[in-house]
């Protein structure tokens, strides 16, 4: 079980995990032990998150989500595969923490007389300053 936050936990039926052998640093070790991990979390189906976390967490993940709405972790960070699985656990919480948080909505603004006065004057000074590069008559 994986606990998200005190309302969400998610079972350990919705996790998969796959091993495989990792790349990189490892020595002999690194050829005959599968130490990278693959966490697969089925979000699209599960039931402890409502609609708007999902639609989040697929923005959020965006290349871990899968075409069958599932969010997928590889990690291959240290030598340990229980380290790795717990690196794994640790992102997919993090994904699903940032999907709870509803971002605060734009209110859109207008500029304020007096900068749009100061963009005006300076847009007329630089075309002064333009005006005065041409070919000198006389």
């Amino acid at each position: 079980m994986l606990t998200i936050t005190d309302q969400i936990t998610i079972a350990d039926w919705e996790l998969t995990e796959s091993f495989t052998r990792a790349q990189g640093p490892g020595g002999q070790n690194v050829n005959k032990v599968s130490t990278a991990v693959e966490l697969r979390f089925e979000a699209a189906r599960s039931p402890h998150l409502p609609a708007h976390v999902k639609r989040r967490l697929q923005r959020i993940a965006g290349q871990k989500w899968t075409k069958d709405g599932a969010v997928v972790i590889f990690v291959q960070d240290t030598r340990s595969q229980a380290r790795n699985r717990e690196i794994a656990r640790e992102r997919l919480a993090e994904m699903i923490r940032a999907a709870l948080v509803v971002p605060k909505p734009r209110r859109p603004t207008r500029p304020t007389k007096g900068s749009v006065e100061r963009r005006i004057k300076a847009k007329k000074v630089r075309a002064e300053v333009k005006a005065g590069r041409g070919k000198v008559e006389g």
